[in-house]
């Protein structure tokens, strides 16, 4: 199953020269896919979730996504869910969907940096790569594929601005890489956990818990995290932290007031590689190797399983 998020995979342009002057989300999953060679002995069928550009992905697009994939999982005759989407949010909607499926098959993310109208689009070969994925012998787990590079999802960032060749693994490597429709892997697929929160739950879940990403940095303030404890309704924060999790003082103290008040904080670290190592005397939480953006996703979703937790 081929499902379709929008993206600029799926951009147009007025000029086909024009990588940048388009409009994400404006050709549907099944138009995209005619233009792409399918890998031998496939059979697909495509469906659109939504078609929207990726910086406007929300949790109700998420839910959405990750309902309608553990669907298909559960499906027998289902051999593995490629979903096209765009490059902005990708790593976000990669982790979210690896902590909430039970993707004992693969379910591939893949997406494009030029849009489908452009004279060169890269995004047909990276369907045709995922597609590959989708279909390998063994492969299961929540993946992304981007310019012939197999990433997982707890993994995978966005560490370029245009290049075609946009995302990374950092320190850990990717999985693998496509080559001419072969795959050629380096580790092993994802391990496939229980999901942290079920389907069921997060349809359950109407209002999901607002949790918001502060930066650390010289010179911090506390007027944000002041602002955010004032006026109520934020269950939690991240920091972006700098190096191993540290926190600008002032910063530090108006974080502390923030715990007080009953708002969960999770620090993370704004370098790429690496992780947060604990000292033993940690005011609050760290999210170890995940990046900001994952850490929020990752808070928010043990608020969520902390507010269905029966009794």
């Amino acid at each position: 199953m081929v499902l379709g998020t929008g993206g600029t995979i799926a951009g147009r342009a007025a000029i086909a020269g024009d990588n940048l002057g388009y409009v994400a989300g404006q050709v549907q999953v099944g138009e995209l896919l005619a233009d792409v060679p399918i890998p031998e002995g496939i059979t697909w069928a495509a469906e659109q979730v939504c078609n929207i550009d990726s910086k406007d992905m929300s949790h109700a697009h998420w839910r959405a996504l990750a309902c309608r994939c553990q669907q298909l999982l559960d499906d027998p005759g289902v051999r593995g869910i490629v979903i096209t989407h765009g490059t902005d949010t990708l790593e976000e909607t990669a982790f979210f969907l690896g902590e909430v499926l039970m993707a004992h098959k693969p379910v591939v993310l893949t997406c494009a940096m030029r849009p489908a109208s452009s004279a060169a689009p890269d995004g047909p070969q990276n369907l045709r790569d995922a597609l590959a994925v989708a279909v390998a012998d063994g492969a299961q787990g929540v993946l992304a594929v981007c310019a012939g590079t197999i990433h997982r999802a707890r993994q995978v960032r966005k560490v370029h601005t245009y290049r075609l060749d946009a995302f990374s693994s950092g320190e850990s490597g990717p999985v693998g890489f496509v080559e001419e429709g072969r795959i050629r892997r380096v580790c092993a697929w994802p391990e496939v956990l229980a999901p942290r929160l079920s389907a069921q739950r997060l349809l359950a879940a109407d209002l999901w818990p607002s949790v918001q990403i502060i930066t650390s940095h010289a010179g911090a303030d506390t007027v944000l995290v002041d602002a955010i404890v004032q006026a109520g309704g934020v269950d939690g924060i991240v920091v972006a932290a700098t190096g191993n999790g540290t926190v600008h003082q002032s910063l530090q103290e108006a974080l502390a007031k923030a715990q007080a008040a009953g708002i969960a904080v999770v620090r993370a670290t704004r370098c790429a590689d690496g992780a947060v190592l604990s000292s033993g005397e940690d005011r609050c939480a760290h999210a170890f190797d995940l990046s900001p953006v994952k850490a929020r996703i990752s808070l928010m979703l043990d608020l969520m399983g902390s507010r269905h937790r029966p009794a």
